[in-house]
Protein backbone atom coordinates (compact mmCIF):
# COMPACT_ATOMS: atom_id res chain seq x y z
CA UNK A 1 0.00 0.00 0.00
CA UNK A 2 1.38 3.41 -0.97
CA UNK A 3 1.88 6.45 1.18
CA UNK A 4 -1.29 8.17 2.35
CA UNK A 5 0.06 11.66 1.60
CA UNK A 6 1.39 12.74 -1.77
CA UNK A 7 5.15 13.01 -2.19
CA UNK A 8 4.66 16.64 -3.20
CA UNK A 9 3.05 17.69 0.06
CA UNK A 10 5.14 15.33 2.16
CA UNK A 11 8.15 17.36 0.99
CA UNK A 12 6.60 20.73 1.86
CA UNK A 13 7.82 22.58 4.95
CA UNK A 14 5.23 24.28 7.17
CA UNK A 15 5.26 28.05 7.58
CA UNK A 16 7.72 28.70 10.41
CA UNK A 17 6.29 32.12 11.17
CA UNK A 18 2.73 30.82 11.45
CA UNK A 19 3.94 27.86 13.53
CA UNK A 20 5.68 30.15 16.03
CA UNK A 21 2.63 32.42 16.20
CA UNK A 22 0.28 29.46 16.72
CA UNK A 23 2.43 28.05 19.52
CA UNK A 24 2.63 31.43 21.23
CA UNK A 25 -1.14 31.92 21.02
CA UNK A 26 -1.78 28.41 22.34
CA UNK A 27 0.47 29.01 25.36
CA UNK A 28 -1.16 32.37 25.98
CA UNK A 29 -4.60 30.78 25.83
CA UNK A 30 -3.40 28.29 28.44
CA UNK A 31 -2.57 31.16 30.77
CA UNK A 32 1.15 31.53 30.03
CA UNK A 33 2.43 35.15 29.92
CA UNK A 34 3.78 34.76 26.40
CA UNK A 35 4.85 37.76 24.32
CA UNK A 36 4.88 36.95 20.62
CA UNK A 37 7.28 38.63 18.22
CA UNK A 38 6.57 36.05 15.52
CA UNK A 39 3.73 37.18 13.30
CA UNK A 40 4.05 39.98 10.76
CA UNK A 41 0.73 41.44 11.78
CA UNK A 42 -0.06 45.05 12.72
CA UNK A 43 -1.63 45.32 16.16
CA UNK A 44 -3.90 48.13 14.95
CA UNK A 45 -7.57 47.69 14.11
CA UNK A 46 -8.59 47.99 10.47
CA UNK A 47 -9.65 51.65 10.01
CA UNK A 48 -13.33 52.17 10.81
CA UNK A 49 -14.38 53.49 7.38
CA UNK A 50 -13.10 50.29 5.77
CA UNK A 51 -15.05 48.15 8.21
CA UNK A 52 -18.16 50.26 7.56
CA UNK A 53 -17.83 49.59 3.83
CA UNK A 54 -17.71 45.85 4.53
CA UNK A 55 -20.86 46.08 6.67
CA UNK A 56 -22.68 47.87 3.85
CA UNK A 57 -21.40 45.29 1.37
CA UNK A 58 -22.75 42.48 3.53
CA UNK A 59 -26.23 43.94 3.13
CA UNK A 60 -25.98 44.12 -0.67
CA UNK A 61 -27.42 40.98 -2.33
CA UNK A 62 -25.10 41.52 -5.31
CA UNK A 63 -22.30 40.27 -3.07
CA UNK A 64 -24.06 37.01 -2.29
CA UNK A 65 -23.30 35.57 -5.73
CA UNK A 66 -20.29 34.47 -7.76
CA UNK A 67 -18.38 37.34 -9.32
CA UNK A 68 -15.58 37.42 -11.93
CA UNK A 69 -12.61 35.25 -11.03
CA UNK A 70 -10.14 38.07 -11.68
CA UNK A 71 -11.82 40.34 -9.15
CA UNK A 72 -14.58 42.92 -8.86
CA UNK A 73 -14.19 45.64 -11.50
CA UNK A 74 -14.26 48.35 -8.82
CA UNK A 75 -11.32 46.74 -6.99
CA UNK A 76 -9.27 46.08 -10.13
CA UNK A 77 -9.80 49.75 -11.08
CA UNK A 78 -8.79 50.83 -7.58
CA UNK A 79 -5.62 48.71 -7.72
CA UNK A 80 -4.65 50.19 -11.09
CA UNK A 81 -5.24 53.73 -9.81
CA UNK A 82 -3.42 53.10 -6.54
CA UNK A 83 -0.46 51.53 -8.34
CA UNK A 84 -0.04 54.62 -10.51
CA UNK A 85 -0.44 56.91 -7.49
CA UNK A 86 2.01 55.11 -5.22
CA UNK A 87 4.71 53.85 -7.58
CA UNK A 88 4.18 55.49 -10.95
CA UNK A 89 3.54 52.20 -12.71
CA UNK A 90 0.92 52.49 -15.46
CA UNK A 91 -1.22 49.38 -15.75
CA UNK A 92 -4.63 48.49 -17.12
CA UNK A 93 -7.20 46.94 -14.76
CA UNK A 94 -7.20 43.92 -17.10
CA UNK A 95 -3.64 43.25 -15.90
CA UNK A 96 -4.82 42.72 -12.30
CA UNK A 97 -5.78 39.44 -10.61
CA UNK A 98 -7.25 39.72 -7.11
CA UNK A 99 -5.99 36.88 -4.93
CA UNK A 100 -6.61 35.40 -1.50
CA UNK A 101 -3.93 37.50 0.16
CA UNK A 102 -0.39 38.33 -0.90
CA UNK A 103 0.84 34.79 -0.26
CA UNK A 104 -1.67 33.48 -2.80
CA UNK A 105 -0.40 36.03 -5.33
CA UNK A 106 3.17 34.79 -4.79
CA UNK A 107 2.20 31.14 -5.23
CA UNK A 108 0.11 31.90 -8.32
CA UNK A 109 3.01 33.83 -9.88
CA UNK A 110 5.32 30.83 -9.58
CA UNK A 111 2.63 28.46 -10.80
CA UNK A 112 2.10 30.69 -13.83
CA UNK A 113 5.73 31.32 -14.81
CA UNK A 114 7.84 28.41 -13.54
CA UNK A 115 8.33 25.06 -15.29
CA UNK A 116 9.97 21.98 -13.79
CA UNK A 117 13.71 22.50 -13.83
CA UNK A 118 13.51 26.29 -13.90
CA UNK A 119 15.62 28.01 -11.25
CA UNK A 120 14.32 30.91 -9.18
CA UNK A 121 16.84 33.21 -7.49
CA UNK A 122 15.79 34.16 -3.96
CA UNK A 123 18.03 36.57 -2.04
CA UNK A 124 18.61 35.36 1.51
CA UNK A 125 17.51 36.03 4.18
CA UNK A 126 14.11 35.44 2.58
CA UNK A 127 10.47 35.14 3.59
CA UNK A 128 9.80 31.51 4.41
CA UNK A 129 7.12 31.03 1.75
CA UNK A 130 9.17 31.86 -1.34
CA UNK A 131 11.22 28.63 -1.66
CA UNK A 132 8.29 26.42 -0.70
CA UNK A 133 6.01 28.04 -3.28
CA UNK A 134 8.69 27.59 -5.95
CA UNK A 135 8.95 23.92 -4.92
CA UNK A 136 5.18 23.47 -5.28
CA UNK A 137 5.37 24.87 -8.82
CA UNK A 138 8.04 22.31 -9.73
CA UNK A 139 10.87 24.81 -9.86
CA UNK A 140 14.18 24.88 -8.06
CA UNK A 141 14.63 27.62 -5.44
CA UNK A 142 18.18 28.98 -5.39
CA UNK A 143 19.15 30.99 -2.31
CA UNK A 144 21.44 33.94 -3.00
CA UNK A 145 23.24 34.88 0.24
CA UNK A 146 23.58 38.56 1.09
CA UNK A 147 25.86 40.18 3.63
CA UNK A 148 25.04 41.85 6.92
CA UNK A 149 27.96 44.17 6.16
CA UNK A 150 25.97 45.91 3.43
CA UNK A 151 22.62 45.73 5.18
CA UNK A 152 21.49 42.50 3.49
CA UNK A 153 20.95 44.32 0.19
CA UNK A 154 21.37 41.97 -2.74
CA UNK A 155 23.76 43.15 -5.45
CA UNK A 156 24.17 42.35 -9.13
CA UNK A 157 27.44 40.65 -8.23
CA UNK A 158 25.61 38.40 -5.75
CA UNK A 159 23.01 37.49 -8.36
CA UNK A 160 25.51 36.86 -11.13
CA UNK A 161 27.29 34.24 -9.01
CA UNK A 162 24.14 32.14 -8.98
CA UNK A 163 22.74 32.79 -12.45
CA UNK A 164 22.76 29.75 -14.76
CA UNK A 165 21.14 28.95 -18.12
CA UNK A 166 18.22 27.57 -16.08
CA UNK A 167 17.55 30.85 -14.24
CA UNK A 168 13.99 31.88 -15.09
CA UNK A 169 13.00 34.34 -12.41
CA UNK A 170 14.32 36.60 -9.64
CA UNK A 171 12.36 37.29 -6.47
CA UNK A 172 12.97 40.94 -5.58
CA UNK A 173 11.74 42.34 -2.28
CA UNK A 174 12.37 45.87 -1.00
CA UNK A 175 11.51 46.60 1.80
CA UNK A 176 12.53 43.13 2.86
CA UNK A 177 10.96 40.63 5.16
CA UNK A 178 12.77 39.57 7.39
CA UNK A 179 15.63 42.10 7.41
CA UNK A 180 13.91 45.43 6.75
CA UNK A 181 16.50 46.19 4.07
CA UNK A 182 15.55 48.82 1.49
CA UNK A 183 17.51 49.09 -1.75
CA UNK A 184 18.20 52.56 -3.09
CA UNK A 185 16.56 53.61 -6.37
CA UNK A 186 19.95 53.27 -8.08
CA UNK A 187 20.42 49.73 -6.76
CA UNK A 188 16.91 48.73 -7.85
CA UNK A 189 17.52 50.12 -11.34
CA UNK A 190 20.82 48.28 -11.61
CA UNK A 191 19.19 44.97 -10.66
CA UNK A 192 16.41 45.58 -13.15
CA UNK A 193 18.91 46.24 -15.94
CA UNK A 194 20.78 43.04 -15.01
CA UNK A 195 17.55 41.05 -15.23
CA UNK A 196 16.70 42.62 -18.60
CA UNK A 197 20.17 41.87 -19.98
CA UNK A 198 19.85 38.19 -19.11
CA UNK A 199 16.14 37.76 -19.94
CA UNK A 200 15.31 36.96 -16.32
CA UNK A 201 11.75 37.57 -15.15
CA UNK A 202 11.33 39.49 -11.89
CA UNK A 203 8.63 39.04 -9.27
CA UNK A 204 8.52 42.26 -7.26
CA UNK A 205 6.92 41.78 -3.84
CA UNK A 206 5.81 45.28 -2.83
CA UNK A 207 3.68 44.38 0.19
CA UNK A 208 5.71 46.71 2.47
CA UNK A 209 5.91 49.63 0.05
CA UNK A 210 4.41 52.15 2.51
CA UNK A 211 6.46 51.03 5.50
CA UNK A 212 9.77 52.84 4.96
CA UNK A 213 11.51 55.10 7.45
CA UNK A 214 14.01 57.92 7.59
CA UNK A 215 15.61 58.67 4.24
CA UNK A 216 14.76 55.28 2.74
CA UNK A 217 12.49 55.28 -0.29
CA UNK A 218 10.59 52.51 -1.99
CA UNK A 219 10.62 52.41 -5.77
CA UNK A 220 9.03 49.91 -8.13
CA UNK A 221 11.57 48.02 -10.24
CA UNK A 222 9.61 48.18 -13.52
CA UNK A 223 9.39 51.96 -13.14
CA UNK A 224 13.09 52.65 -12.49
CA UNK A 225 14.25 49.89 -14.85
CA UNK A 226 11.98 50.17 -17.91
CA UNK A 227 14.47 47.94 -19.75
CA UNK A 228 12.69 45.01 -18.13
CA UNK A 229 9.81 45.53 -20.56
CA UNK A 230 6.91 43.27 -19.65
CA UNK A 231 8.97 40.51 -18.00
CA UNK A 232 7.78 41.33 -14.51
CA UNK A 233 5.02 40.53 -12.05
CA UNK A 234 4.18 42.80 -9.10
CA UNK A 235 2.50 41.25 -6.06
CA UNK A 236 0.95 43.31 -3.30
CA UNK A 237 -1.98 43.45 -0.91
CA UNK A 238 -3.81 45.40 1.78
CA UNK A 239 -2.66 43.32 4.76
CA UNK A 240 0.32 45.28 6.05
CA UNK A 241 -0.53 48.78 4.86
CA UNK A 242 -4.09 48.92 6.17
CA UNK A 243 -3.93 46.42 9.08
CA UNK A 244 -6.07 43.95 7.11
CA UNK A 245 -4.21 40.65 7.48
CA UNK A 246 -7.40 38.72 8.16
CA UNK A 247 -9.32 40.14 5.20
CA UNK A 248 -7.21 38.10 2.76
CA UNK A 249 -6.96 40.42 -0.22
CA UNK A 250 -3.85 40.53 -2.36
CA UNK A 251 -3.20 40.95 -6.05
CA UNK A 252 -0.92 40.09 -8.90
CA UNK A 253 -0.06 42.47 -11.78
CA UNK A 254 1.63 41.40 -15.01
CA UNK A 255 1.48 41.25 -18.81
CA UNK A 256 -1.82 40.14 -20.33
CA UNK A 257 -0.76 36.67 -21.49
CA UNK A 258 0.60 35.85 -18.04
CA UNK A 259 -2.46 37.27 -16.33
CA UNK A 260 -4.84 35.35 -18.59
CA UNK A 261 -3.08 32.14 -17.57
CA UNK A 262 -3.14 33.14 -13.89
CA UNK A 263 -6.87 33.89 -14.04
CA UNK A 264 -7.46 30.54 -15.72
CA UNK A 265 -5.53 28.80 -12.94
CA UNK A 266 -7.48 30.63 -10.25
CA UNK A 267 -10.75 29.74 -11.96
CA UNK A 268 -9.92 26.08 -11.32
CA UNK A 269 -8.73 26.57 -7.74
CA UNK A 270 -10.53 29.29 -5.77
CA UNK A 271 -12.89 31.08 -8.20
CA UNK A 272 -13.55 34.62 -6.98
CA UNK A 273 -12.25 35.98 -3.69
CA UNK A 274 -14.69 37.16 -0.98
CA UNK A 275 -16.81 39.94 -2.42
CA UNK A 276 -17.24 41.68 0.92
CA UNK A 277 -13.50 41.80 1.53
CA UNK A 278 -12.99 43.07 -2.01
CA UNK A 279 -15.42 45.97 -1.49
CA UNK A 280 -13.70 46.86 1.78
CA UNK A 281 -10.30 46.77 0.07
CA UNK A 282 -11.50 49.07 -2.72
CA UNK A 283 -12.58 51.53 -0.04
CA UNK A 284 -9.13 51.27 1.56
CA UNK A 285 -7.27 51.88 -1.69
CA UNK A 286 -9.52 54.72 -2.85
CA UNK A 287 -9.25 56.55 0.49
CA UNK A 288 -6.56 58.72 1.99
CA UNK A 289 -3.31 57.48 3.44
CA UNK A 290 -3.80 59.29 6.75
CA UNK A 291 -4.32 56.10 8.76
CA UNK A 292 -1.31 54.56 7.04
CA UNK A 293 0.83 57.54 8.07
CA UNK A 294 -0.32 57.20 11.68
CA UNK A 295 0.55 53.50 11.79
CA UNK A 296 3.89 54.09 10.08
CA UNK A 297 4.83 56.72 12.68
CA UNK A 298 4.03 54.25 15.48
CA UNK A 299 6.06 51.53 13.78
CA UNK A 300 8.97 53.94 13.37
CA UNK A 301 9.02 54.71 17.11
CA UNK A 302 8.86 51.00 17.94
CA UNK A 303 11.62 50.28 15.42
CA UNK A 304 13.97 52.68 17.13
CA UNK A 305 13.04 51.39 20.58
CA UNK A 306 13.58 47.75 19.60
CA UNK A 307 16.93 48.40 17.92
CA UNK A 308 18.16 50.31 20.96
CA UNK A 309 17.01 47.66 23.44
CA UNK A 310 18.44 44.76 21.41
CA UNK A 311 21.80 46.44 21.06
CA UNK A 312 21.92 46.92 24.83
CA UNK A 313 21.94 43.15 25.32
CA UNK A 314 25.49 41.71 25.45
CA UNK A 315 25.98 39.17 22.67
CA UNK A 316 23.25 40.67 20.47
CA UNK A 317 23.91 42.96 17.50
CA UNK A 318 21.03 44.52 15.59
CA UNK A 319 21.36 46.62 12.43
CA UNK A 320 18.73 49.32 11.99
CA UNK A 321 16.02 48.24 9.53
CA UNK A 322 14.86 50.82 7.01
CA UNK A 323 11.51 49.28 6.15
CA UNK A 324 8.77 46.75 6.97
CA UNK A 325 8.28 46.07 10.71
CA UNK A 326 10.95 43.58 11.69
CA UNK A 327 14.32 43.62 13.37
CA UNK A 328 16.81 40.93 12.40
CA UNK A 329 19.42 40.79 15.15
CA UNK A 330 22.57 38.69 15.04
CA UNK A 331 22.47 36.39 18.11
CA UNK A 332 25.58 34.31 17.46
CA UNK A 333 27.07 35.92 20.57
CA UNK A 334 24.48 34.06 22.66
CA UNK A 335 25.22 30.64 21.18
CA UNK A 336 27.50 28.20 22.96
CA UNK A 337 26.89 29.96 26.27
CA UNK A 338 24.96 28.62 29.27
CA UNK A 339 21.73 30.61 29.41
CA UNK A 340 19.10 29.55 31.89
CA UNK A 341 20.84 26.26 32.51
CA UNK A 342 21.15 25.31 28.84
CA UNK A 343 23.69 25.80 26.07
CA UNK A 344 22.12 26.38 22.65
CA UNK A 345 24.26 25.65 19.62
CA UNK A 346 21.84 27.09 17.04
CA UNK A 347 19.46 30.02 16.86
CA UNK A 348 16.60 27.52 16.44
CA UNK A 349 17.50 25.84 19.73
CA UNK A 350 17.84 29.20 21.45
CA UNK A 351 14.44 30.37 20.18
CA UNK A 352 12.85 27.21 21.59
CA UNK A 353 14.64 27.74 24.89
CA UNK A 354 13.45 31.35 25.17
CA UNK A 355 9.85 30.32 24.60
CA UNK A 356 10.07 27.64 27.28
CA UNK A 357 11.85 29.76 29.88
CA UNK A 358 11.09 33.47 29.59
CA UNK A 359 7.99 33.07 27.40
CA UNK A 360 8.98 35.17 24.42
CA UNK A 361 8.31 33.87 20.91
CA UNK A 362 10.75 34.78 18.14
CA UNK A 363 11.35 33.21 14.74
CA UNK A 364 14.84 31.72 14.34
CA UNK A 365 16.94 32.69 11.36
CA UNK A 366 16.98 29.11 10.07
CA UNK A 367 13.45 29.73 8.78
CA UNK A 368 14.77 32.52 6.56
CA UNK A 369 17.92 30.83 5.32
CA UNK A 370 20.06 32.74 7.84
CA UNK A 371 21.11 30.70 10.90
CA UNK A 372 22.42 32.75 13.80
CA UNK A 373 19.72 35.42 13.63
CA UNK A 374 16.25 36.05 15.04
CA UNK A 375 13.35 37.85 13.42
CA UNK A 376 11.33 39.96 15.82
CA UNK A 377 8.28 41.88 14.68
CA UNK A 378 7.77 45.32 16.16
CA UNK A 379 4.16 45.39 15.00
CA UNK A 380 2.98 44.55 18.53
CA UNK A 381 1.95 46.85 21.36
CA UNK A 382 4.51 49.16 22.98
CA UNK A 383 4.24 47.62 26.43
CA UNK A 384 4.65 44.05 25.22
CA UNK A 385 7.53 45.05 22.97
CA UNK A 386 9.48 46.51 25.89
CA UNK A 387 8.52 43.82 28.40
CA UNK A 388 9.72 40.93 26.24
CA UNK A 389 13.06 42.58 25.52
CA UNK A 390 13.57 43.35 29.21
CA UNK A 391 13.00 39.67 29.92
CA UNK A 392 15.64 38.79 27.34
CA UNK A 393 18.11 41.33 28.71
CA UNK A 394 17.69 40.07 32.27
CA UNK A 395 17.88 36.44 31.14
CA UNK A 396 21.21 37.05 29.45
CA UNK A 397 22.49 39.13 32.38
CA UNK A 398 21.81 36.28 34.81
CA UNK A 399 23.98 33.87 32.82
Amino acid sequence: MGARVSQLLAGLAPSATLAVDAKAKALKAAGEPVIGYGAGEPNFDTPAHIVAAAIDAAHDPANYKYTPTAGLPLLREAIATKTLRDSGLHINPSQVLVTNGGKHAVATTFMTLVDPGDEVLIPAPYWTTYPEAVYLAGGTPVAVPTSESNGFRVTVEDLEKYRTPKTKLLVFVSPSNPTGAVCSPEQVAEIGRWAAEHNVWVMCDEIYEHLVYGDARHVSLPVVAPEIGDRFVVVNGVAKTYAMTGWRIGWMIGPKDVMDAAVNYQSQTTSNISNIAQVASATALNGSLDDVAMMRAAFDARRQKMVSMLNDIPGVSCPTPEGAFYCFPNVTGLLGRPLGGKVSSTSAELAEHLLETIKIAVVPGEAFGAPGYFRLSYALGDDDLAEGLLRLRDFVARA
